[in-house]
């Protein structure tokens, strides 16, 4: 009875050992946060919720979102380097013009494979995917205007430009990429160019006070003005394409992050982030709610 007994004992400690390395295995990513920053802006709380969410939905991290980081990638960028984050949404004229301070902007398929290895090569960051919407600058013309004189690019812009009423922001009339050299490169001469509050250029096109302006591609009153939005046809402005940078040792250490994190690729149209904006801006939702929405409808989520 007693040899019986001690191989009993050997018996439920083997079993007891075995039952709790499978249950450390099991849950090897448990307490393991993952770290996003996002700048302070509507999309980037949207975009940070979409990511947590897909990361959630797929792995047994947690995840933890610092909201509307002051200074944007100016304090973003050098708190991921350093490890404070794991990762962000950031965008690719940002990173190639802010970040590696590079002068002169070659075609999309060039820049972006610059970029990648040199973020790589100098910060051990890697971007994972581009979830397809371009937020940069742009012109809108009144929809009325642009289907009578059938204007759909920047060139068919400056044929009747004198014709025509612009609005922009006090900076734009400023910025080295702004109003000046925009006509410049088109031989636009607008009829009169006014100085108004940014807050206010929608409501100036929607009640005709203006006829052209600029705008972000993303912008969430895109979706709800009567307006159109122009063709660059020349690529004066630089594309700023949207993506995740993620640490290279997160990615090492986790490879299964990569392919959760690749789901984004593609999902998000121009139209589609802008809509998704105004839900949060003009309708007062919650930007998580907009984002398990979306998701969900793409069916991306499980």
């Amino acid at each position: 009875m007693k040899k019986f007994n001690r191989y009993y004992k050997k018996v439920l400690l083997v079993v007891v050992v075995f039952t709790s390395v499978i249950s450390l295995v099991g849950c090897s990513n448990n307490g393991r946060k993952i770290k996003i920053a996002t700048k302070p802006m509507t999309e980037q709380f949207i975009l940070g919720e979409m990511l947590a969410l897909f990361i959630e939905d797929n792995t047994d991290f947690k995840v933890e979102i610092t909201k509307g980081v002051g200074g944007g990638t100016s304090n973003i960028h050098p708190a991921i380097v350093k490890g404070d984050f794991d990762l962000y949404p950031e965008y690719t004229g940002t990173g190639w013009s802010f970040v590696l301070k590079e002068e002169g902007i070659p075609d999309d398929k060039t820049l972006y494979k610059g970029l990648t290895e040199k973020y790589e090569n100098q910060y051990n960051l890697k971007w994972v995917g581009l979830y397809g919407f371009n937020n940069t600058y742009g012109l809108v013309i009144r929809k009325d205007i642009s289907e009578k004189y059938n204007i759909k690019t920047y060139s068919d812009l400056a044929k009747y430009s004198s014709e025509l009423i612009f609005g922009a922001e006090y900076d734009f009339y400023e910025r080295e990429d702004g109003y000046d050299a925009l006509c410049s490169t088109y031989g636009l001469k607008f009829k009169k160019a006014i100085d108004m509050d940014i807050g206010l250029k929608y409501q100036a096109i929607n009640s005709k006070e203006i006829d052209v302006m600029n705008i972000f591609t993303t912008d969430g009153q895109l979706a709800t003005s009567d307006i159109v939005v122009l063709e660059d046809d020349k690529n004066f402005y630089q594309t700023y394409y949207c993506g995740t940078v993620v640490r290279k040792d997160v990615l090492k250490e986790h490879p299964e992050l990569e392919e959760v994190l690749m789901k984004m690729e593609n999902i998000l149209t121009d139209k589609e982030m802008a809509v998704l904006n105004n839900k949060v801006e003009a309708d007062g939702l919650d930007e998580r709610e907009v984002a398990k929405e979306f998701l969900s409808s793409k069916g991306l989520l499980k």
